[in-house]
């Protein structure tokens, strides 16, 4: 039946169009029923007031003049054609002035039967055209009276139309409809109700003229389709529905109907997109039914509001998708970057919760011993299953459904005994759906989103979830792939370098210990000459080179692979490095003890190179490297006060060292601009003895 409650319309300031209508149609059917009594009294009346004119003009015709007499029976028929209309008045008129013509001035005339028939014509031919006169005048009355009641219902739809189109919050808009609809009925109440998924239908809208007498019919009270009601019979037909009476129906709309005195009511149905949304009507108190044509003019108001209705609703659904496509491009964004899997596990966990309006959502990972472990949770309450704690798959829940089927699945139900429906009920978890990742091919986890609400999650979760665990699949797959390239690197480098340290060890033990050898040979044999042999001294020129090619053998030995830095450990090395640069070198090393072996090679290669292109490029004066290790990372910070300008996209030493601290698991940038020096940061985890993946 009938919201909330507005305010009374104020008698005095306002007609509606309804009450002109029902006035107009109430004129008209009165009009139509009684014309032929009111022909036939117009007669008589003409009879009367002939009989009453001669009785007066037989009185009065020796006392008073016709000057006098007269305008006195003109007046007679001026108050009958003002107070009983032109039907009345021309009779009359014609009846006295017959009267007045044959009975006081002379020549007078006798009642024969030519008198009466004359008589007879002019008072039939008077009633003829005062019926035909009447009847014009009140067909332009209804007229004018239906334009007005026109003009006042497209007032009403142009008032109405215009708060549709300006896209106002759906209550100004039932509301605004509510109280238009029931002016325009000439009803005392009026309401709109939203049909429900319960079988029930709540108020959005009401109005009444008496607010406090129809209190009952508040906007959010809700009834139940169980007897004679507008709301009702609007659901059984889908069509215009009218109620002449609740008669002693014990439904409960029925029950409060007669309860506030509502006696009739009609209403008609709001479709929002070939669906039965709800129902607007309008209801009396006086018994008089609603005139024909109040379905029609209700109807044009529901068009209004399906429209109203149907564009929040692609508001509604626009906004979602806005809200989704952007959750789903900020997840994107921490993919394509080099955020760690566990920081795109968190985010499409709370991303996918917040979007679907659920109350928990947790990314599960399946582990090979039948279980699933928690790989990040999101809670709109801040407690959620913790990360890390494994579960082992139940039959009836979703992370068994979806291990066992490959697709989305949802339940509602929860097995007694185990441990996950143990955990979601502590959560107060009553419903969950659950979307498999899957990562090229293979089964990996799935994401899980719950909620805490009596009703099921909506329909459309298992596709609108499908996008998130795509973005996590692509984040594993990234992530694998980075660290199955890490991985490669690594191998490559330390493959590298322990090829490097052969060949040093090779030069060492093997072509340098032969050169020495044969140095002291030489040596040895240059002896045994004596001084002034001229042999001697090409033997002593001959040892001079050969100490000079053992010189560079070792230079090279040393630039494979330095043999202090498997020795002394990174300092030392880095001091040698320090001493023979070219470039004055300002060195603080704040470690202490041995680190990894490719950490301090990566670290050893990073400052040698960066002093050999300082050395060839910079035209620095001076050059600080800074090594500090903190919380499990080594950092090294290179500056020259040079030319700056370096770029590593152009192509230079820099970026092989990029791939080998890259290899490492560690970070190199590069800050260089012109006349401000070169400034290299680098960060190696001095913890780690290989990359590993965290997926």
């Amino acid at each position: 039946m009938l919201g909330r409650v507005m305010g009374p319309c104020r008698p005095g300031l306002h007609r509606s169009p309804g009450e002109v209508s029902t006035r107009v149609t109430s004129w008209l059917g009165r009009y139509r029923g009684r014309l032929a009594v009111e022909i036939v009294l117009a007669a008589a009346a003409g009879v009367g007031a002939f009989v009453l004119t001669v009785l007066v003009c037989v009185a009065a015709r020796s006392h008073v003049p016709a000057v006098v007499l007269g305008p006195l029976l003109l007046l007679a028929v001026l108050a009958v054609a003002r107070l009983a209309g032109i039907l009345y008045a021309l009779p009359v008129g014609v009846a006295t002035v017959l009267a007045f013509d044959w009975y006081f001035l002379p020549p007078l005339r006798d009642l024969d039967a030519a008198t009466e028939l004359v008589l007879g014509l002019f008072l039939a031919m008077s009633v003829i055209v005062g019926a035909l006169a009447t009847t014009a005048s009140r067909r332009a009355i209804a007229s004018e009276h239906a334009r007005g009641a026109l003009a006042e219902e497209q007032s009403a739809l142009r008032r109405v139309a215009t708060l549709v189109a300006q896209a106002g919050p759906p209550s100004v808009v039932f509301e605004a409809v509510t109280r238009e609809v029931g002016l325009l009925c000439n009803a005392d109440v009026a309401r709109m109700e939203r049909y429900e998924a319960d079988g029930v239908v709540t108020g959005v809208a009401a109005w009444s003229r008496a607010p406090s007498q129809f209190a009952e019919l508040a906007v959010g009270t809700r009834f139940t389709l169980d007897g004679l009601s507008i709301a009702r019979g609007v659901q059984q037909t889908g069509g215009p529905v009218r109620v002449n009476g609740f008669g002693t129906d014990t439904g409960q709309i029925a029950r409060e109907a007669r309860a506030v005195g509502i006696h009739s009511s009609v209403g008609c149905p709001i479709v929002v997109g070939g669906r039965l949304w709800g129902v607007i009507a309008a209801s009396r108190r006086i018994e008089e039914p609603f005139p024909a044509d109040t379905e029609a003019q209700i109807a044009r108001f529901t068009e209004l509001v399906a429209t109203a209705v149907a564009n929040v609703q692609a508001r509604e659904e626009l906004r979602a998708l806005a809200d989704e496509q952007a959750a789903l491009r900020r997840v994107a964004t921490l993919v394509a970057g080099t955020a760690l899997p566990a920081a795109v596990f968190a985010a499409v966990a709370e991303e996918a919760g917040r979007l679907l309006a659920a109350d928990l959502a947790h990314t599960f990972r399946y582990e090979p011993d039948d279980t699933v472990s928690v790989v990040a949770g999101w809670s709109r309450q801040s407690d959620h299953m913790a990360v890390g704690s494994r579960y082992p798959l139940q039959p009836s829940m979703v992370t068994a459904l979806v291990r066992r089927t490959g697709q989305p699945a949802r339940t509602e139900t929860y097995p007694p005994s185990s441990p996950l429906a143990d955990e979601a009920r502590r959560l107060g978890v009553r419903s969950t759906v659950g979307c498999p990742i899957t990562v090229e091919g293979r089964l990996w986890g799935l994401i899980g989103v719950s909620s805490s609400r009596p009703e099921p999650l909506p329909a459309d979760t298992e596709a609108r979830l499908t996008d998130f665990a795509e973005l996590a699949a692509t984040a594993i797959a990234n992530a694998e792939a980075r660290a199955e390239l890490t991985a490669s690197r690594a191998r490559i480098v330390a493959t590298t370098d322990q090829a490097r340290r052969r060949i040093e060890r090779d030069l060492h033990d093997g072509a340098q210990q032969r050169l020495v050898s044969v140095a002291l040979r030489l040596r040895t044999a240059a002896a045994a000459i004596p001084p002034e042999e001229e042999v001697q001294q090409e033997l002593a020129g001959i040892g001079s080179e050969l100490d000079d090619a053992l010189a560079d053998l070792r230079e090279l030995s040393r630039g494979i692979h330095p043999a202090i830095l498997s020795e002394g450990g990174l300092g030392p090395a880095l001091r040698t490095l320090a001493r023979r640069s070219s470039v004055p070198v300002e060195l603080q090393v704040g470690t202490e003890g041995r680190l990894p072996e490719r950490i301090e090679v990566a670290a050893y290669y990073v400052v040698a190179e960066a002093l050999a292109n300082v050395a060839k490029h910079a035209g620095a004066s001076v050059v600080q490297v800074d090594v500090d290790a903190d919380d499990g990372l080594l950092r090294l910070a290179i500056r020259d006060d040079g030319v700056g300008g370096a770029d590593p996209a152009r192509g230079s030493g820099l970026v092989g060292l990029k791939d080998r601290v890259e290899a490492t698991g560690g970070t190199l940038r590069v800050e260089s601009r012109r006349g401000q020096g070169t400034r290299l940061l680098v960060e190696l985890g001095a913890d780690a003895s290989q990359p590993t993946s965290l997926t």
